[in-house]
């Protein structure tokens, strides 16, 4: 009994003597990670926008972390990312002591929205750090391009369009139904590990359309565009403070897929399709890339990583290098973050009885 009050007297000491620590030094005491490697593990192959964002990102968060650790990207590409996804899921805090962190995309968020059978994997359980906004850009060879009439897509109707994608309940659902929308035949090649290798077919002529998030299409495409082998189509766009769809600021001399919707027959922007189409590009991209620590993880261990990208967003050099890598969106932490994950993670069930059924009538999908 003499044992145990010593102990507990002991414990509320420490305790007293933490909480007179600022909360730096707190943090720092609580989650040191000198000499140590933190594990990112990105869900795709290492040729897409995942990629190019956590490789942005890496350096600078191993300068921002206590103990400036070593911070490396590992990739675990295979179904669409539900394999890397479902394997973070069985992984806890206590075994990796803060030396872990995943990110997701959107193509992680639509399985688990729509009920994908193959997802073993449950955001609540997660630990959101970072939110990362982004957007995406549709492209077209030159030849294709020069159809168009303005925003007018309509000639691109008697086109036979080979796309490569990653899965009809992923990401990709946003091109394709956009696509559809506006009465292109657009064929997809399923079974690509990330939006890098669509690029890539796209180059070598094995695909006649494609489009990548901004990331991607910054490092990746921009070169092809300026080298006059890719012509840019349409942007999704961004959202304005009253969840207007607006032009991308990435892109701004970029028509949004609305701008070309309302300008080609047929193309409706409201209705049951439109909402849908909406609903899943708002749930994909305004917070299409977040970073967590695994289940279990210490309120101590949170408040550091966040505090870390925190300080990554707070240098004086950020905006100018993350414009050309990131693009220019929201990159979120603390509350923010968890809002930003809310949104990624929940959608209108009629949005998503439309999709579900979408998906099983033209691809022959079934989620039920």
């Amino acid at each position: 009994m003499v044992l145990k009050k010593l102990t507990q007297r002991l414990a509320l000491s420490v305790a007293f003597a933490t909480c007179a620590l600022a909360p730096s030094q707190v943090l720092a005491e609580g989650l040191d990670l000198t000499g140590k490697t933190v594990e990112w593990v990105i869900p795709f192959s290492e040729t897409g926008g995942s990629a190019k964002w956590a490789n942005f990102y890496a350096p600078l968060l191993s300068e921002a972390l206590p103990g400036q650790p070593t911070v490396v990207v590992k990739f675990m590409p295979g179904a669409g990312s539900t394999k890397g996804a479902n394997w973070f899921q069985g992984q806890e805090y206590s075994d990796s002591d803060g030396t872990l962190i995943f990110g997701s995309s959107g193509s992680t968020q639509f399985p688990y929205l729509l009920g994908d059978p193959r997802v073993r994997y449950e955001y609540k359980d997660w630990n959101v750090v970072l939110a990362s906004g982004t957007g995406g850009v549709a492209y077209l060879p030159p030849d294709l391009a020069e159809k168009m009439n303005g925003n007018d897509a309509s000639a691109l109707r008697e086109t036979d369009f080979i796309y490569g994608s990653q899965g009809a309940t992923r990401l990709d659902l946003v091109p394709l139904l956009a696509w559809e929308m506006l009465g292109l035949n657009v064929e997809p090649v399923f079974g690509i590990k990330g939006r890098g290798d669509g690029r890539l077919m796209f180059e070598r002529g094995e695909a006649n359309i494609d489009y990548q998030t901004s990331s991607s299409y910054l490092k990746g495409v921009t070169p092809l565009v300026e080298a006059g082998t890719a012509v840019p189509m349409m942007s999704w766009g961004a959202l304005d403070d009253e969840g207007n769809i607006v032009r991308d600021p990435t892109f701004p001399d970029m028509p949004t897929f609305k701008e070309v919707c309302e300008a080609t027959d047929g193309c409706e922007t409201s209705g049951e399709k439109w909402d849908a189409w909406k609903a899943f590009f708002i749930a994909g991209f305004p917070a299409q890339k977040m970073v967590f620590l695994p289940n279990g993880a210490s309120e101590d261990a949170i408040n550091t990583y966040a505090k870390a990208f925190e300080a990554v967003k707070a240098r004086g050099d950020f905006a100018e290098i993350s414009a050309g890598r990131l693009g220019k969106y929201p990159q979120m932490t603390g509350a923010k973050a968890d809002a930003a994950l809310k949104s990624a993670t929940e959608v209108p069930t009629s949005a998503k009885e439309f999709i579900v059924g979408w998906l099983q009538d033209r691809y022959g999908v079934s989620l039920k």
